[in-house]
């Protein structure tokens, strides 16, 4: 599928509507292996000042033209990350620790995934989830499968409003829009064909998450619901991070939509004012002027392991972190090592992933150009 950011109007307002709804609505305590959209936005605006990293970065240039000629207009380019996504992992299928998409995907996904797409896989759609020891030398140890999600994030309602003062860009993601499923992946999620075919599935310390060769985390590819990893939080962790190399590309063998795209102007609506005035001849003539409203943003590109430039992680289930960072660290001088304290009990991890971006307001009828007085991210 593809689909950089909402296009039809309609579709995009059932899920703005959605997301209004369920932040104003839903409450609930917390407990492991369990979140909802309030924690979410509570927990992700505590790591706000650390994960966004705002700062301006250049000026775009307008052509603004009216009755009295035209005139080159400038404005603030900024730079910062946005919570883009919710990725969450877990064990059982449909059983997605965030509340709220447990009870309005959860059911579709699974009788998705049990129906035609389990007719089709060798061993039962619900035979995975848990941790496999094997039986014999021959057999993988410490293999371990994980359902994984990745969907809008819910604090892109609140950031979407900000975005017409120009000082916040607007999100590619939709809130509580569903941009990976594995339950509906369940083919790809669950088998190495066609991921098998990728140079990095079998090339040792290719696309490697961790140092290689090290190797204390694990590998992007094949990017399937399997790892071989004794720390479950790394086994989550790596599952996050295929899911979201998964959605910010296109043209990959998965069923997901996906988040890749070029520059685009966001909320782009020009109003004329009426201007009535006298032209000097006891006449009256309409010298109406525009407003803009919206931004040109130029979104993030992919999502690449080690590399903060492309996105970081914030860790929401079950440690709550108000810090973003990539995975891979070496934690071999550690005696707990990284997953030392986010073991979850129940199996279930989510974190937010912070993508960059960079926008300016809208000042004109005509985009010319823009300078960047910094690189960003730095």
């Amino acid at each position: 599928m593809a689909g950089d950011h909402c296009t039809v109007k309609t579709f995009c307002t059932s899920y703005r509507w959605l997301a209004i709804v369920l932040i104003l609505t839903i409450t609930s305590t917390s407990q492991a292996g369990f979140t909802t959209t309030p924690q979410i936005i509570a927990q992700t605006t505590a790591g706000a000042l650390a994960c966004m990293r705002w700062m301006p970065v250049g000026m775009c240039f307008w052509l603004y033209c009216s009755l009295s000629g035209c005139r080159i207009r400038t404005s603030l380019k900024v730079g910062h990350y946005n919570p883009d996504l919710v990725v969450s992992t877990y064990n059982e299928l449909g059983g997605n620790p965030w509340a709220e998409i447990r009870a309005t995907l959860g059911l579709a996904q699974k009788s998705a995934a049990t129906g035609l797409l389990g007719s089709l896989l060798p061993v039962p759609i619900d035979s995975a989830g848990n941790r496999t020891e094997g039986s014999s030398e021959s057999d993988h140890k410490n293999l371990l499968f994980r359902e994984t999600d990745a969907i809008g994030h819910p604090m892109n309602t609140l950031t979407g409003v900000m975005a017409g003062t120009g000082l916040l860009c607007q999100s590619q993601t939709t809130p509580f829009f569903p941009y990976f499923l594995s339950g509906l992946d369940a083919l790809s999620w669950r088998q190495e064909v066609p991921e098998i075919f990728y140079p990095a599935s079998w090339i040792p310390g290719l696309r490697e998450i961790g140092t290689w060769p090290l190797q204390t985390w694990g590998s992007v590819y094949p990017r399937t619901g399997w790892t071989t990893q004794p720390e479950e939080p790394k086994a989550a962790a790596i599952n996050a991070q295929r899911a979201g190399d998964i959605v910010t590309r296109t043209a990959q063998p998965h069923v997901y939509v996906s988040l890749s795209g070029d520059s685009y102007m966001h909320n782009d609506v020009i109003r004329e004012i009426d201007n009535w005035v006298d032209d000097g001849s006891g006449m009256l003539t309409n010298r109406r002027s525009h407003i803009f409203s919206g931004q040109k943003v130029w979104p993030p590109g992919p999502l690449f392991e080690k590399n903060h430039r492309t996105g970081t992680w914030q860790m929401l289930v079950p440690k709550p972190e108000s810090t973003c960072d990539v995975f891979g660290s070496n934690d071999l001088a550690s005696s707990k090592g990284w997953g030392g304290g986010r073991v979850d009990s129940a199996g279930d991890y989510v974190w937010s992933l912070w993508r960059p971006y960079k926008c300016c307001r809208r000042r004109g009828q005509v985009f010319l150009f823009d300078i960047d007085w910094i690189a960003y991210p730095p």
